[in-house]
């Protein structure tokens, strides 16, 4: 089977493309059971089972004007389903909706200087996806949380110039967001970046939220108490960040790698100055069998301080959450989103054939502010010390959880993969302390097949 249907004149080329999946999931003591100790009337079951399918049917076209000019777009829909109760309590659910839906101008060329011009649905990533990069929402009523199979933003205009090693970018940008949770966001921005040697990169990104209806958490003064929530707290937030990927020694080392990411957030509106980061250090052995891959990363996002009145909260945005790129963790990014959190992540990739990968994943995770929202309003509730009582939210021990995971590809054909793996999260100091006991550790497994034709 080829990987595209192809319709080709002399100016005009048209694409047809597929991409779809199939993915079977279990799990067992689901967020370590917490939901028994805060909400035991909600009988949430946290040993459960379900399958995820989508499809994403697509066209590309491209339309050449002239020599150094032409006009390029997509249509793709996705068609996504859950049969069974997934990891959020949603049962049976699905919907189509339009995925991608573009069209761009582009002149010139890379080597003496491309403009290139763009709106409609289609997806933008920034840097390595620290802040921009998912930009649609998957799951709940849309079914198929695990796949994530949609990424594309539902409104954008996106412009860039690039000439050799060099691109700049300006963007808006309109998240396709679940309709049972649209709040609203409209960011517009800039990134500049440069590319050079054999895959090093650096840039810089800024973002500013125009409007946005996303609250934020506060912790209560000393933290004591629930948190307060500042309604559209989003709203007029300016975030710089940078990153960076080089070979530091591609002579005497050549497989050495390091990477450096960070951003500042600040919003004079309410108070806000948040910030985040991460380092990563690695080596890859491409010329020895099995071409191991091992690297250690550090990231950390700061927490709202509860003493003091000033909000520190970072905002990951739309970062990209899975395992490979910004997950705290494999089974705690399930619960703690990139913000009042700090993680040791250790990976070990490896290739034992031509077709098969093999990769160990362990994280370290703790929290950086006690007392203080990890999610919205997570674990708030009545703490008793010496027959007083008080409530609280967030934890009171830094130590939240340590994930360990294992995952197998096998590459079928050129354009189907099956993929394996398991994982285990077992709760630290912080998630015993809230749960009030020992609590049991998180374990699940998956396995799926894609298809990307």
């Amino acid at each position: 089977m080829p990987d595209t249907d192809t319709v080709e004149s002399s100016d005009t080329q048209i694409k047809f493309t597929l991409e779809g999946g199939i993915n079977a999931v279990a799990e067992e003591n689901l967020y370590w059971n917490l939901a028994d100790r805060f909400a035991p009337s909600a009988n949430f079951d946290s040993d459960t089972q379900w399958l995820e399918v989508y499809a994403k049917p697509g066209v590309e076209l491209t339309h050449v004007l002239d020599g150094s000019s032409e006009i390029y777009g997509g249509f793709s829909v996705v068609a996504s389903a859950t049969l069974g109760t997934d990891a959020f309590d949603q049962e049976n659910t699905g919907r189509v909706t339009i995925e991608e839906a573009f069209l761009g101008f582009r002149t010139g060329s890379v080597e003496t200087g491309q403009f290139d011009l763009s709106i409609g649905a289609q997806e933008l990533k920034l840097g390595t996806g620290m802040l921009i990069s998912n930009g649609a929402s998957n799951g709940f009523e849309r079914g198929a949380v695990k796949l994530g199979p949609r990424k594309a933003w539902e409104r954008t205009i996106i412009a860039r110039f690039r000439r050799q090693d060099l691109t700049a970018t300006a963007f808006f940008i309109d998240p396709n967001e679940l309709a049972s949770n649209n709040t609203k966001t409209h960011s517009v921005g800039g990134d500049l970046r440069l590319d050079w040697g054999k895959g090093d990169f650096a840039g810089v990104s800024y973002v500013n939220v125009l409007q946005s209806g996303a609250p934020y958490p506060q912790a209560a003064p000393g933290g004591i108490g629930p948190p307060d929530f500042l309604d559209g707290g989003r709203e007029g937030l300016n975030a710089i960040s940078f990153y960076s990927l080089v070979h530091p020694a591609p002579d005497a080392v050549p497989g050495l790698y390091v990477g450096l990411d960070g951003a500042y957030q600040w919003n004079d509106r309410i108070s806000l100055d948040a910030w985040g980061g991460r380092i990563k250090i690695g080596h890859a052995w491409n010329d020895k069998p099995w071409r191991p891959d091992l690297f250690w990363s550090y990231q950390t996002f700061s927490g709202d301080d509860p003493d003091t009145p000033e909000l520190e909260r970072f905002d990951p945005l739309n970062y990209e959450g899975s395992p490979a790129s910004w997950a705290t963790g494999s089974k705690a990014a399930l619960v703690f989103i990139n913000s009042n959190v700090q993680s040791h992540q250790l990976t070990l990739r490896t290739m034992p054939s031509p077709k098969d990968f093999l990769t160990f994943r362990a994280a370290h995770i703790r929290v950086n502010e006690l007392r203080s929202p990890i999610q919205f309003g997570q674990a708030t509730r009545l703490e008793i010390s010496d027959d007083l009582g008080s409530v609280i939210s967030g934890v009171t021990a830094n130590h939240l959880a340590d994930d360990f995971f294992v995952e197998y590809t096998r590459v079928l054909t050129p354009n189907i993969f099956l993929t394996g793996g398991f994982s285990i999260s077992i709760p630290g100091e912080g998630i015993e302390n809230a749960f009030g006991g020992d609590a049991p550790s998180w374990t699940g497994g998956f396995v799926n097949v894609v298809v990307n034709f």
